[in-house]
């Protein structure tokens, strides 16, 4: 398939033009927030209309109505309208567990049985373990973002921090789960078994986790104590057992939350709240994923009209057009499957997108199929934990009201993982499989 592809060779001129609307994105929204030191400043929501604009624009050869077509289809794709619901159903079920008690009661349990310095370390093992799991990262956002806020207020420390601990956990179990979508595309494209993938794939992983969890716990050493709120009714707690427990059993994310919404619902009125306020609650949480849903529809049509426009392509006949030797194929696998990633903003589709080339760069330089799904996983996914625009930034930070830049500058993890991929293509390890 690839090969039928690149017999249309792309020129540069025009496959940069195409990949111009991820550079105004980026121009407008990270650079001047850096600019003017404040990423509350710049609405996403209008960096992305800006962009999609520009998208729109540059797409010649097809009347505007057509244009807009390709954009609108690309932005109403299942897996799309799919994550719509599960924003939707996060808003309702986070804001009504809030207003009941739900997570007051959660953290005040969590604070009683781990000291302070504790706290933080533990929040992204559990993020680590539960992601690793469910095997999505969305899932893992959802259940433990509200809390994660709750404790940073708690504890009157930033806000940001804690989501960044939450969404690295919640990448290190994306990247390694059997049953994530990102393992399962990566080794069927690479033409690996999952048992073998996953080993390879524990030996640029872990050692990332670990160094990030020694980080964690060198830095709560000397954290403040926790304030805890007044007592609360222990059955609380409920939902979120509800939640964490059917999201570990590997049920579908939104029967998880319509499971935490409709405990929460008889909860509250057994706690003497009228129905009629608990839906008012729900509409809130709903109204509040507003602005990431018109995002999220936003950049799917932006980057679908990229796509279209033969952006993802020029990407590929060009990075594919200078290797040499096994190291730089494996570096070329890690920053193909990161640039398409960067223009796709979904880590699964950016392995899909790569993998026959990848399979076939794999094959000619004797690259271990192991060592190739590895690479694409781990690279896709700090990609996609360090975009602001990623689906589970933009869920973690609608949840915690923060903007989408502002976990950026505490996202260790993903960092971590980078220097491992760097040092595991320069020194080729692991070994059997170089």
């Amino acid at each position: 398939m690839y090969k039928a592809d690149t017999d249309k060779r792309i020129p540069p001129m025009k496959g940069w033009l195409a990949l111009s609307p991820v550079m105004v994105f980026l121009l407008l929204y990270v650079a001047v927030s850096v600019i003017i030191d404040d990423f509350y400043k710049m609405p996403i929501a209008v960096a992305l209309t800006v962009a999609s604009m520009w998208a729109v624009t540059i797409y010649r050869g097809r009347p505007l109505i057509d244009r807009i077509e390709v954009f609108s289809r690309a932005a109403g794709h299942f897996n799309i309208l799919y994550m719509i619901w599960v924003f939707i159903l996060a808003g309702a079920f986070a804001t009504l567990a809030r207003e009941i008690g739900a997570i007051d009661a959660t953290v005040n349990f969590a604070l009683q049985i781990f000291p302070p310095e504790w706290v933080v370390p533990t929040l992204f093992f559990a993020a680590c373990f539960i992601s690793i799991s469910i095997g999505t990262s969305v899932g893992t956002v959802v259940a433990l973002t509200p809390l994660a806020v709750q404790m940073a207020e708690m504890a009157a420390a930033p806000v940001p921090f804690y989501v960044a601990v939450v969404l690295g956990g919640a990448f290190f179990g994306d990247n390694l789960s059997f049953i994530s979508d990102t393992t399962i595309a990566a080794t069927r494209s690479q033409g690996c078994n999952m048992n073998d993938k996953f080993r390879a794939n524990l030996w640029i992983a872990l050692p990332a986790a670990i160094v990030t969890l020694i980080g964690y716990i060198i830095m709560s050493h000397d954290a403040p104590d926790a304030i805890m709120t007044a007592d609360s009714d222990p059955w609380l707690i409920l939902p979120y057992i509800i939640v964490i427990v059917t999201a570990v059993a590997g049920i579908n994310v939104t029967i998880v939350l319509s499971l935490g919404i409709l405990s929460a619902l008889i909860l509250g009125v057994t706690r003497g709240l009228l129905l009629i306020d608990l839906a008012g609650f729900m509409g809130a949480g709903i109204d509040s994923m507003g602005n990431l849903i018109i995002i999220t529809l936003l950049a799917a049509g932006m980057l679908g009209l990229i796509k279209a426009a033969g952006g993802i392509q020029f990407l590929l006949q060009g990075l594919t057009a200078h290797i040499s030797g096994k190291r730089g194929a494996q570096a070329i696998l890690a920053i193909l499957v990161s640039l398409v990633n960067l223009c796709t903003a979904n880590n699964t589709v950016a392995i899909i997108t790569v993998g026959g080339i990848s399979r076939e760069i794999s094959e000619r330089y004797g690259i271990d199929p192991r060592k190739s799904a590895s690479l694409l996983d781990s690279a896709s996914c700090v990609v996609q934990c360090l975009i602001p625009y990623g689906a589970q930034t933009l869920l973690a930070t609608s949840l915690a009201g923060i903007s989408p830049a502002s976990p950026f500058p505490y996202l260790y993890y993903p960092w971590a993982l980078a220097v491992m991929i760097i040092l595991s293509i320069i020194f080729l390890f692991p070994r059997r499989l170089n």
